[in-house]
């Protein structure tokens, strides 16, 4: 709909920002939920029931496409649709387009959740789905793009707001990763094998790997800090300055540090090295954009006391400091040495995933769902508030058991007696973890009764509310 010469308004298109949002909490419930089934295998493994589509093998990578993808990946396009729109006051770029990438992303969703029980996978990390899902995902992708950027292309601001750089990085790295790293030699329609091998093979798959958590897990949800943070807190971002130099300092370094997952193997030393160098470096932007986020409450802090929605929000930087300081940290080879292959490296992980981009995704859309129903604020704020201390706890019990189990593991695995015999048995070093896996289990249990929650609040939320339509300001439409 055009604006007419009066200077009439149009409408923003929120239909895929709403049903993205919505699908994000279902698949949240999903992903978490095989998560906390997955666990209580690795605590007692009889839980599989003999059944090959319920063992560990199979569930493992749907829970981590789940969560990564399905939760975290409907997360980012309600958001970078969301986010658009405002920040250039313009309509959605073609928006029967935008419409084919939800239903097309929750095709690929469903049809991981086919393939991969079944043992239909390619074997590579965060890259499992086979060839076919993969030219979907491409599709959808390059949809995304078409929406996205025609959008900023239309804007109504001449200024691209920084959240805006952090989406659009995201979307073009990804396309890359997802392409080179998917390359392969179908066989039939449900096999294919890829297309490098070897060293080279490894090589390329911690490029995309590590780069997967860079762009998809990091620079994408760096977009809605930089956005719902400010709004939120009604503050302007502590320096946009420094958010221009968080963004080009953080998407050149990531590039270069996927090697570091592959210290003391067949890659060359130099590459290894070079991995090394690279994830040191990374901490400096990393923490300079969390800097950035957190003193954007500068003038604002008592809003913590009273907006749970901040808590999450704010909380979730203090996580992604942590994880940006302890990933580099990890990556020094001394120290690899002992982490590497242990559940330490678990924690590392969950620390970022449970920490940072489930907690900026869940506050995120505590602000967004609402304003998409016509509403200032969720159905219940204290189930808000009582999410945030059950989600941190269950945080703090998962990655405090796996750092613990995780050093206690290396140091067991490495301990030899005098004439060079290992002191432990590996089945030993299984027995002292068990209590650990026990607490982690725990942890996500806690977890998931939180997106629990937050789903009864939604489904409260929209059934008490109606989709609202919102208008681009009509002084910017007269004026394009």
């Amino acid at each position: 709909m055009k604006s007419d010469q009066r200077g009439a308004s149009v409408a923003y298109f929120d239909t895929p920002v709403r049903w993205f949002a919505l699908a994000a909490v279902l698949w949240g419930v999903v992903g978490m939920l095989v998560g906390v089934i997955i666990a209580a295998q690795l605590a007692w493994p009889e839980l599989n029931l003999g059944i090959p589509w319920l063992s560990y093998g199979r569930l493992r990578p749907l829970h981590t496409n789940a969560v990564i993808f399905a939760f975290g990946g409907c997360v980012l396009f309600a958001t970078a649709y969301h986010v658009v729109q405002r920040t250039g006051q313009t309509r959605l770029f073609a928006p029967g387009l935008a419409m084919f990438t939800f239903w097309g992303w929750q095709l690929v969703i469903v049809l991981a959740a086919i393939t991969l029980p079944l043992g239909i996978t390619s074997s590579k990390e965060y890259a499992e789905l086979e060839w076919p899902i993969d030219l979907l995902i491409a599709v959808v992708w390059v949809a995304f793009a078409v929406v996205f950027f025609g959008t900023v292309g239309t804007r109504k601001v001449r200024h691209i707001y920084v959240a805006n750089w952090f989406f659009g990085a995201f979307i073009i790295a990804v396309a890359l990763l997802h392409i080179v790293n998917s390359a392969a030699i179908p066989v039939s329609l449900t096999k294919s094998y890829s297309a490098y091998a070897g060293v080279q093979d490894a090589m390329v798959q911690w490029w995309y790997g590590h780069n997967a958590v860079g762009f998809f897990l990091t620079a994408g949800f760096l977009g809605m800090m930089y956005y719902y943070i400010p709004k939120k807190a009604e503050r302007p971002v502590y320096s946009y300055r420094l958010s221009i130099v968080h963004f080009w300092a953080l998407i050149f370094t990531y590039m270069w540090a996927g090697p570091h997952h592959l210290h003391y193997t067949a890659l060359p030393d130099w590459a290894q090295s070079i991995g090394m160098i690279f994830s040191l470096v990374l901490l400096a932007p990393s923490w300079g954009g969390m800097i950035n986020g957190i003193m954007t409450l500068s003038g604002a802090w008592h809003k913590l006391r009273d907006d749970p929605i901040l808590k999450f929000l704010i909380v979730s930087l203090s996580f992604y400091g942590m994880s940006t300081f302890e990933g580099p940290m990890m990556s020094i080879k001394t120290v690899n040495a002992l982490s590497h292959y242990t559940d330490w490296t678990v924690g590392h992980v969950h620390s970022g995933a449970l920490g940072w981009v489930g907690l900026i995704s869940m506050g995120s859309l505590y602000y967004l769902i609402p304003r998409m129903y016509g509403r200032k604020q969720m159905f219940s704020v204290k189930a808000i508030e009582l999410h945030f201390w059950i989600a941190t706890i269950g945080i703090v019990l998962y990655i405090a058991a796996m750092w613990i189990a995780g050093v206690m593991q290396g140091l067991m695995w490495r301990a030899v007696n005098p004439d060079g015999t290992l002191v432990y048995s590996f089945v030993e070093s299984v027995k002292a973890t068990y209590p650990f896996y026990v607490i982690r289990l725990l942890g996500g249990v806690l977890y998931l009764s939180g997106m629990l929650l937050m789903a009864w609040n939604v489904v409260m939320t929209v059934r008490s509310g109606r989709p609202e339509v919102a208008q681009v300001p009509a002084v910017n439409v007269a004026h394009a």
